[in-house]
């Protein structure tokens, strides 16, 4: 039985005299050259404060998953652990040892699985417990990227945007879906794009909308490397080309306006689209939406519910060995289905090697989220 939700988010500077620290741990073990980690520095310089606003957004995210479980049940405590800043996820495991906890619900704050934004977590997850005495137990909810009220928290912030559009040219208006570009091989390795075309035609069915396509921002490999394309830009300036005077971006694959959507998005994206004549609108991530907040709520009434039923059948098993079937959850798609938990106490726990280029701030947080 859960006695906590635990939310894992990627981290992020909450001052200007953490950026660069902040950046080396996200390099570390990485060849990135010093010069490209300045100029990322530099963009996290221009956000207001100086900062990321990932870790406050995740922080209000798992409070407001704290008061809907209050409010509905479970009435469980929420915890924020991030992979690469404060409250690293080896804090908040020593925080919930402290108070007693033995096993929590990890929930991945990434909707989109790739071994950067997915398995890693699993792995990190893993090597913190392994440092931490007496760590609560971990187990992982599903993969959530078609999750019903997931969809309707980004269809919302779509709406919000085309309601900028003139209304004559809004039903012609495309929309474009991003997320963060990785390289080929580890995409053709996950079902990374899979993911990313599946909510992204549940979003747009949501809204009635035949003009729609992906797009990948946030490049950082070598030149060298094959990575996802086509490129957000280029593909605006396709649409120019094409004669669209109006276009809604949809940031799809992160769940917050962290650094590299307010920069890479509102600055870059927006400065091509004005040198093409374009007009871009850029819809909101789900941030701490009510749909999106519900759709973890019941993540975690779903585990409670599968572990309640499977402790009912185990009771009424005329043998110890008896097992109920794991059931694909309803979040997943059903063309990965996958068991209801993932335990990292279980295979997880070897060694991550090099590190591979993140597909970036996926949440962050400054401290728990808990009520």
């Amino acid at each position: 039985m859960i006695e906590a939700v635990l939310l894992i988010a990627f981290g992020g500077p909450t001052a200007p005299d953490e950026i660069r620290p902040f950046l080396r741990n996200v390099a570390r073990g990485r060849a990135v050259p010093a010069a490209r980690l300045e100029e990322v520095a530099h963009h996290y310089e221009r956000m207001p404060g100086g900062r990321s606003p990932l870790n406050e957004l995740t922080v209000r995210q798992a409070r407001a998953l704290a008061e809907t479980l209050a409010a509905d049940g479970p009435a469980l405590p929420v915890f924020v652990g991030m992979r690469n800043w404060h409250p690293y996820l080896h804090e908040t495991l020593a925080e919930m040892a402290g108070q007693g906890i033995r096993r929590a619900l990890g929930i991945i704050l990434s909707p989109l699985r790739t071994e950067a934004s997915w398995e890693r977590y699993l792995r990190d997850v893993a090597e913190a417990r392994a440092q931490t005495p007496t760590a609560p137990e971990v187990v992982f909810a599903p993969a959530w990227f078609e999750h019903p009220q997931f969809v309707a928290a980004a269809a919302d912030r779509c709406r919000r945007a085309l309601d900028e559009v003139p209304p004559g040219e809004r039903a012609a208006t495309p929309l474009v879906f991003t997320a963060h570009s990785v390289p080929v091989p580890m995409a053709e390795a996950s079902p990374y794009v899979a993911d990313f075309a599946a909510a992204a035609g549940a979003v747009a069915a949501a809204l009635g909308r035949a003009r729609w396509s992906l797009a990948y921002q946030s490049r950082s490999g070598s030149p060298r490397d094959r990575w996802l394309e086509p490129d957000v830009n280029d593909v605006l300036k396709e649409l120019a080309r094409q004669g669209a005077p109006h276009v809604v971006v949809v940031p799809l694959g992160f769940v917050c306006d962290h650094v590299e959507v307010l920069y890479d998005l509102d600055v870059e994206a927006r400065a091509t689209a004005a040198t093409v004549g374009l007009m871009l609108h850029r819809a909101a991530a789900v941030n701490d939406h009510p749909d999106f907040i519900a759709a973890l709520a019941d993540l975690v009434r779903r585990h409670v519910a599968e572990g309640d039923a499977a402790r009912a059948g185990q009771a009424r098993a005329p043998s110890s060995t008896t097992q109920s079937t794991p059931r694909p959850s309803p979040s997943s798609s059903a063309r990965f289905p996958q068991p209801p938990e993932t335990r990292v106490s279980e295979g997880a726990s070897g060694p991550p090697g090099p590190r591979p280029p993140s597909p970036g701030e996926t949440a962050p947080t400054r401290r728990r989220g808990r009520r």
